[in-house]
């Protein structure tokens, strides 16, 4: 595979040092690491080995990666191995995509308390889709959920959203019988916005009576309990962007769009155009135009895009692709197998051997 002319690491390696010295005690300790992993990656600071061809005894040298999860360049061979592990969870009924968003007020206080809020978009999502799922009036049934988040709009902006792969029905209470839904129609979105809202709104508010929640800045007086309930108000009466999109045409397709989506960073090397005196330039895509015309190039200035890429970084140890329902990992292999019963199909040979793989 060619190598992009210009990579991620190459932005860092150029502008980084100066910018950290400017960005001195406002970058966190995983921002730093994240860039000094990216800076590193595939060179000899982190060591290698020698390649030597038995024929002819040319020997190349091969440097060891960061394996970084922010990584653009160290994702591909992670996300290989989590679908090989995810091949034997496939069922042969529809899957479908829903994507839950926070509003922008929300997503302004997440930046400063990712691991509380992001993980309540986690569970409220799940959260919503199981309980309309079990309600008699749509599905009646106990689904399966695998969310993933992304935190970043094509433009590298901080934009918290979580995209579901689900399929399409679910077993009865009877636990024996499977209950499809309606071809081509999943959950009722405004249904599910609604609901989502309100739990969400609720959870919230139980977070910052905990005092689990940090504010700074503009949203420093958030911390008064009276100021926040006020804050809340208006997100009570706008809408909250979910939707489903079309159901996937058939299983294997769900396993290629899992491929692109599992793994993927804020923004990948091939996205990178040039790097010269005006700034970055990078292809985005904006979601409000139409036709050809989404498809832009814009320019950065190296500070603005390297604050841009590590918005996006992640707490330690927060799982950013989760499962739940009939997919949770405590009882997957037990829940599929009754589903494929109740399906009537036989259980992949790779079944029996399929490694749950530590999620990301």
């Amino acid at each position: 595979m060619q190598r992009p002319c210009l990579e991620v690491a190459d932005i860092f390696r150029e502008h980084g040092p100066a910018w950290r010295e400017a960005q001195r005690g406002h970058l966190s300790l995983a921002q730093l690491k994240v860039m000094s992993a990216i800076t590193q990656c595939r060179t000899a600071a982190l060591g290698g080995h020698v390649l030597r061809c038995e024929g002819c005894g040319t020997e190349q040298v091969s440097y060891n990666s960061c394996r970084n999860r922010h990584c653009p360049k160290c994702q591909s061979s992670a996300a290989q191995r989590w679908l090989d592990a995810r091949q034997a969870d496939l069922l042969p009924v529809e899957y479908y995509h829903v994507v839950f968003t926070l509003p922008a007020p929300i997503a302004d206080i997440a930046y400063t308390n990712k691991a509380a809020v992001y993980g309540l978009l986690f569970d409220m999502a799940a959260e919503v889709l199981q309980t309309i799922a079990m309600d008699p009036k749509h599905l009646g049934a106990r689904i399966g959920a695998t969310l993933v988040l992304h935190t970043w709009g094509s433009a590298l902006t901080h934009h918290p959203h979580v995209h579901g792969i689900v399929p399409g029905g679910g077993l009865a209470p009877d636990g024996t019988t499977w209950l499809a839904c309606r071809p081509g129609f999943f959950l009722p979105v405004r249904v599910l916005s609604r609901l989502f809202r309100r739990r969400f709104l609720e959870e919230l508010l139980r977070l910052h009576q905990a005092g689990r929640l940090k504010f700074f800045g503009e949203h420093a007086r958030l911390v008064d309990a009276a100021e926040f309930r006020a804050w809340l108000a208006p997100l009570r009466r706008i809408e909250w962007v979910v939707y489903a999109k079309r159901p996937f045409a058939g299983p294997q397709a769900v396993l290629a769009y899992l491929s692109r989506y599992t793994h993927r960073v804020a923004i990948s090397n091939r996205r990178l155009v040039a790097m010269d005196d005006h700034g970055v330039h990078l292809r985005w895509k904006d979601y409000r135009a139409k036709g050809r015309t989404r498809y832009k190039t814009m320019t950065l200035s190296p500070q603005e895009f390297m604050r841009r890429f590590l918005l996006h970084v992640l707490p330690g140890g927060f799982h950013r692709i989760r499962h739940y329902g009939l997919l949770a990992n405590g009882s997957r292999r037990a829940d599929l197998a009754k589903v494929r019963q109740a399906l009537q199909v036989e259980p992949k040979p790779a079944a029996q051997d399929a490694v749950a793989l530590a999620t990301p």
